[in-house]
C-alpha cells in the first residue's frame, strides 16, 4: 500500500453518486453509522455544512471523507472516515489537514470535535499528529455502546 504522500487526491464536495462508496465507508467504520438520509441532508445543506470526499486521482474513487460545519468562525467536525484498505498510511491526517486549510480559507479560526473515548487510533490523530487539546467531556454522548464523548479543539 503507498504512503498517503504517494496518493494524488482531491478533497472536493460530497455528491449523491459519492453516496454508495460512503456509506461502504461508514458502515465499516462506525459502530452507529449515520443513515443515507442525514448524508442527503448534508449534501443539500449548502450554507452551513461542508460534505467533502477524498477522492482519488485519477479515477475518482473515494479514499475516504470529512463532513464538517461552518458556524460563525468555527469549523464543527462531525464526520470523518477512511476506507478500511487505505487506513493507517497517513491519509486521515492528510485529509483533515486539507480540509481544516479550506475551512481557514472561508473564515474559520478554531475547529471541535467529538471523540469515543476508547477510540484510540482517531484520539492519537487528532491529539498527537494534529496537535487538538482537551476541553470537555460529554457524557454518555454516543450509542451503540454508550459512551463519553472527548470533547478536542485546535486553533487554526
Amino acid at each position: 500500500m503507498p504512503a498517503s504522500e504517494d496518493i494524488a487526491f482531491d478533497l472536493r464536495r460530497m455528491r449523491a453518486e459519492d453516496l454508495p462508496q460512503v456509506l461502504f465507508i461508514e458502515r465499516q467504520s462506525f459502530p452507529n453509522p449515520w443513515p443515507e438520509t442525514t448524508f442527503r441532508g448534508e449534501i443539500q445543506n449548502m450554507g452551513l455544512s461542508f460534505p467533502m470526499v477524498v477522492a482519488a486521482r485519477p479515477g475518482g474513487e473515494i479514499l475516504g471523507y470529512v463532513l464538517y460545519w461552518l458556524v460563525a468562525d468555527e469549523m464543527q467536525i462531525n464526520n470523518v472516515a477512511v476506507h478500511p484498505d487505505r487506513r493507517r498510511h497517513g491519509l486521515g491526517e492528510r485529509m483533515l489537514r486539507v480540509a481544516m486549510d479550506a475551512a481557514k480559507d472561508l473564515g474559520a479560526t478554531y475547529a471541535v470535535l467529538e471523540v469515543r473515548q476508547s477510540n484510540k487510533a482517531a484520539r492519537i490523530l487528532y491529539e498527537n499528529k494534529l496537535g487538538f487539546g482537551f476541553l470537555a467531556v460529554r457524557e454518555d454522548y454516543y450509542s451503540n455502546p454508550t459512551e463519553d464523548a472527548i470533547v478536542l479543539g485546535l486553533p487554526l
